[in-house]
């Protein structure tokens, strides 16, 4: 018969029991494990950089073909911003324009044959009548478009018919009288029958006369309309602040990109540190 030990092998003793390793073993099987879990990490960020490099450069080549169309297409820009000043500046002419040839064709239309004008003045503002040098009291209380007349008529009757008659001009709010003076031509000072302030005017009419100065307002007409400014066209450049949408966007995804890569390449490096000993970033 054979003989058989029964005894466990660990608990033989000669020179036939087994040698005993401890935890040596385990500990580099360990290190092992984790030195290579290290080189993975940091060949697949190294993979994760080159490919986020790659889509840096796509996106900096689409950035520049976007810059190059929006430059091609500058000009265009320009010329509808220019297009829209003087659509502006037509439309500000257009508003403040005042039809003085139809109201001075309809004041023929409507004075009396009997009225003697000396003076008519139209402005289209109380500013532009100051700067002139005339205007009369009545002006100064009307900001918008007025038709200021003065002359002669043969009595206070005609005065006041011709201040009904220029109502019907078209626009006209109110018409004021700033005065009306009776004279005849051995009294040339004005003195005689008057009604308001007066008005020193020169009249050819023999006999006696009535002096007057009234005023007509176009108060529906607003003064910042009759005396609106109009800009000068000018070109309007095209700045980086107004770039194209698709530059916008592919610059704000490179950017994204740029930091993706920044921040793998950080945590690469600190994996590196961590798990390699002595590895210097």
């Amino acid at each position: 018969m054979r003989p058989v030990n029964l005894i466990p092998p660990e608990d033989r003793r000669g020179e036939r029991a087994p040698a005993r390793t401890g935890p040596l073993a385990y500990v580099l099987v360990g290190g092992l494990a984790l030195l290579l879990a290290a080189v993975t990490g940091v060949v697949l960020t190294s993979n994760q950089i080159s490919d986020r490099e790659v889509e840096v450069a796509n996106l900096e080549a689409q950035e520049a073909a976007a810059r190059q169309r929006a430059e091609a297409l500058a000009p265009y820009a320009q010329f509808a911003a220019l297009e829209q000043v003087r659509v502006q500046t037509v439309d500000s002419l257009a508003k403040s324009r005042f039809d003085w040839e139809r109201v001075l064709r309809e004041l023929a239309l409507v004075i009396p044959p009997d009225i003697q004008l000396t003076n008519v003045t139209g402005s289209v503002s109380q500013e532009a009548t100051v700067a002139d040098g005339g205007g009369n009291s009545l002006r100064d209380g009307t900001t918008g478009p007025a038709l200021e007349l003065a002359g002669c008529a043969p009595d206070h009757e005609a005065v006041a018919a011709l201040a009904a008659s220029l109502e019907d001009i078209d626009g006209v709010t109110r018409v004021g009288v700033n005065g009306s003076t009776a004279t005849d031509d051995e009294d040339a000072s004005g003195d005689g029958s008057s009604v308001g302030g007066g008005a020193d005017v020169a009249c050819a009419s023999s006999g006696p006369v009535a002096q007057f100065e009234m005023i007509a307002a176009f108060d529906a007409v607003t003064a910042a309309a009759a005396t609106a400014s109009t800009p000068e066209p000018e070109a309007a450049p095209v700045s980086d602040e107004s770039e194209p949408a698709e530059v916008a966007d592919a610059r704000a995804q490179e950017d994204r990109v740029r930091d993706s890569t920044a921040e793998q390449t950080d945590k690469a490096g600190d994996a590196t540190e961590t798990l390699i000993p002595g590895t210097v970033r």
